[in-house]
């Protein structure tokens, strides 16, 4: 399909933002594309050919990139099923394993699509559609593995993805415990924390689930420390056959402040 969805362009145009993660060190997840002065913007451009070269650049280096559609600002919904199918056909044509004239970043392939489904949606059930077809997509492509993904608040359930999330196989799942007083992280795991935890990797039939944190004391509320995440945190969510790994928001800020590297060689182990 040629033309973008017409109720659905805010969610992907306003602002892009990319998943990144290593294939041979998956155990850290980013988000990358919303640092206005070191990371580009696509906006409503058709044509950003300097995000498929950095596209292709990662994939050399054996790091996945993923779509990340929604986020907390702007006015986006899906209004009918309808518009969910339509949406799935043009990401899977404009971005992922399908052809099209229009693709954005050219010849690159994106590795999946992430749902950052944070607006007080009227219709989350049209979600699970989306997602659905993504899915069928996916699991007919036989020549590259591609990933589904969704990064829900920690408040269990959330309204927006609890209905894709509940219905259709997502492969990751970065839960937010941040900006949530009720369940974030804090300055140590808290029990709200865990019950969180626990709630989401045994309710939710995904492959991974990621602990979502904040790269900066500033970035958001409930930041805590990489020596938290080395003592407290990571000790508990081990204990979880589903565990995958830490999600940082957000890369930009994850080099100003060195978080992953310090606690990368124990987010594996």
């Amino acid at each position: 399909m040629e033309n973008k969805p017409s109720h659905f362009s805010a969610l992907l145009f306003l602002l892009i933002s990319l998943v990144l993660f290593s294939t041979a060190n998956c155990g850290i997840v980013t988000y990358w594309g919303q640092g206005i002065q070191d990371e580009g913007h696509c906006n409503t451009v058709p044509n950003c050919p300097k995000v498929g070269k950095g596209i292709k650049h990662c994939h050399k280096k054996k790091v996945k990139v993923l779509l990340s559609i929604g986020g907390a600002k702007g006015g986006y919904g899906l209004s009918s099923a309808a518009d969910a199918n339509q949406l799935a056909d043009y990401l899977w044509n404009n971005f992922l394993g399908g052809h099209s004239s229009s693709r954005p970043f050219g010849d690159a392939i994106l590795d999946g699509i992430d749902f950052d489904i944070e607006g007080n949606s009227e219709h989350p059930e049209n979600y699970a559609v989306l997602a659905r077809k993504l899915r069928e997509y996916m699991d007919k492509n036989t020549w590259k593995k591609f990933y589904l993904s969704a990064a829900p608040q920690c408040p269990f359930p959330d309204h927006n993805q609890n209905p894709a999330l509940s219905k259709v196989h997502f492969d990751l799942v970065f839960i937010q415990f941040y900006n949530n007083p009720d369940c974030q992280v804090g300055s140590k795991a808290s029990s709200h924390f865990r019950r969180s935890w626990n709630k989401w990797t045994k309710t939710i039939k995904a492959h991974k689930f990621y602990v979502g944190l904040l790269a900066t004391p500033d970035a958001g509320t409930g930041y805590v420390t990489p020596k938290t995440v080395l003592n407290e945190v990571l000790p508990f969510v081990k204990k979880s056959p589903k565990y995958g790994g830490v999600m940082l928001w957000n890369r930009g800020l994850d080099k100003k402040s060195g978080f992953s590297a310090k606690i990368h060689d124990s987010v594996n182990k």
